[in-house]
């Protein structure tokens, strides 16, 4: 079955009691026992909800994995995952990942006795040279935020089988449409569902999906304990929303394509990160992976006045920290997504002040392009 079909026809798309074509809301916090000697699948909604469950249910198929995981945001399910591990254990993550989880990682889990070490992921040599005894994990994101920077996703799990890590990615950027970690050997994926999957710019969620039994019932131990569960209505409003994901993607890549080439020819335009352009480093290695260049880029202005005064003038994007929304959203990563990393780690990364972020939404591209092209000049 392809993946448009499969969104729509996967066994969780209908109640099978009365024949909804929409999982009902089990709007609830606990269940009556029939049989206190009997244990039954539901008791307590952190512990499991029949609509969050349909939603588990169906980004595991979705992603090709064993089970999924409902969480109360892309925050919450990265931080379930970074406690599998250990006091002392090691874990390597790209540095260009998202500031927040730069931030929960390296003033958080580090306090806790978690080693950290920050990676230049495309350099698979560095990510050798930085395994070590104590070496547990590997955490990356490919396309990384904000430069579109890309990871080689087989020859990581390569590197990691032969070292024996856990292998994890933010595949918030792909989604399971364009991208299937899972296929490629790694153990978990994770997505903040707050933005392609939910789509519509009304709900905030995390959901991590494992492959293998063991690893499930670990991950399921720490969901049941950290407890930061998703509520029923928003588990719908996921549920709702991966129904369009396909036909969402299809028409903002388009549109995140032609904006791309677009600017790549503007005279107040310094650089363009986008995998669909010919030019972008790395974008062989992306098309080997995945299955299109998705919907968000990022551009460098010729400078910072210039940067500041498109943030200001722009009217057809809404100025705002998310991205996978219906509309165009455009942020400031300096102030915005990458505000929690030092300014002097931003720097040497290539997160500069005039560095704009763009997830490209439903409008008519040329109703955008008319907009950028005013806000620019």
């Amino acid at each position: 079955m392809k993946f448009g079909s499969k969104l729509l026809h996967n066994g969780n798309e209908m109640d099978k009691q009365t024949g909804a074509l929409s999982i009902p809301i089990y709007q609830v916090s606990t269940f009556h026992q029939e049989d206190i000697e009997n244990g039954q699948e539901y008791d307590y909604s952190r512990s499991g909800n029949p609509t969050r469950k349909a939603l588990e249910n169906t980004i595991a198929k979705l992603e090709n994995g064993d089970r999924g995981f409902a969480l109360g945001s892309g925050m919450a399910a990265i931080s379930m995952v970074l406690s599998l591990f250990s006091a002392n254990d090691h874990v390597i993550i790209c540095e260009d990942v998202y500031g927040g989880t730069y931030r929960i990682a390296s003033k958080h889990y580090n306090r806790l006795g978690l080693e950290i070490s920050f990676v230049n992921a495309t350099d698979l040599d560095e990510i050798k040279r930085t395994i070590k005894p104590n070496t547990k994990g590997l955490f990356v994101e490919t396309p990384s935020n904000p430069l579109m920077k890309i990871t080689d996703l087989r020859a990581c799990v390569e590197i990691a089988k032969e070292h024996h890590l856990l292998t994890i990615i933010d595949n918030t950027f792909m989604s399971p449409y364009l991208q299937r970690p899972l296929d490629l050997g790694f153990d978990i994926v994770v997505h903040s569902a707050t933005k392609f999957i939910g789509g519509h710019s009304d709900v905030v969620a995390g959901l991590i999906v494992v492959k293998g039994e063991e690893l499930a019932r670990k991950t399921y131990a720490i969901q049941n304990s950290f407890g930061a569960v998703l509520g029923p209505q928003d588990s719908w409003l996921l549920l709702r929303g991966l129904k369009t994901l396909k036909v969402r993607l299809d028409y903002q890549q388009k549109n995140a394509q032609i904006m791309a080439e677009w600017l790549a020819n503007h005279e107040k335009v310094e650089a363009v990160y986008y995998p669909g352009l010919e030019s972008h480093k790395g974008r062989e290695t992306h098309f080997n992976q995945a299955d299109g260049a998705g919907a968000v880029l990022s551009f460098k202005t010729v400078d910072t006045e210039t940067a500041t005064r498109f943030m200001k003038k722009v009217r057809m994007a809404a100025v705002a920290v998310s991205l996978g929304g219906v509309e165009t959203i455009v942020s400031y990563p300096v102030k915005m997504s990458h505000a929690g990393m030092p300014k002097e780690e931003r720097d040497r990364l290539g997160i500069s002040d005039n560095l704009i972020r763009v997830s490209l939404g439903l409008e008519d591209i040329e109703d955008l392009i008319e907009d950028f092209d005013r806000s620019l000049e």
